[in-house]
């Protein structure tokens, strides 16, 4: 099993900067893809990116470019880098944990955090 706490969040203007971390603790961390999802009010929640290594990373099509995904398996945490913050990322956003292999489907992911709110302001 594998417990996950997020930190990092905050309130930024649109344009700035934020760093997300997922401290994970339990065993063989690195035996599992790790993502990270968002949830805005009122909308259901979604995929943002997964790192299996960190050469082997996926992004939604409304982050790449701007977000980076990485993990440090000797500190057993993984992060989000979010660059060029806007408005519409607004949301809670959610590490979890899955050992069924490099997914975007919320419904592979076994293990969750509790979240982390990030509130970009235009």
């Amino acid at each position: 099993q594998v417990q996950l706490v997020e930190s990092g969040g905050g309130l930024v203007q649109a344009g700035d900067s934020l760093r997300l971390s997922c401290a994970a603790s339990g065993r063989a961390f690195n035996a599992y893809v790790m993502g990270w999802f968002r949830q805005a009010p009122g909308k259901e929640r979604e995929f943002v990116a997964f790192t299996w290594t960190n050469t082997n990373t996926g992004y939604s099509d409304s982050v790449k470019g701007r977000f980076t995904c990485s993990r440090d398996n000797f500190k057993s945490t993984v992060y989000l880098q979010m660059n060029s913050l806007k408005p519409e990322d607004t949301a809670v956003y959610f590490c979890a944990a899955s050992r069924r292999g490099a997914s975007t489907s919320r419904y592979d992911y076994d293990y969750w955090g509790q979240g982390t709110q990030v509130t970009v302001s235009s």
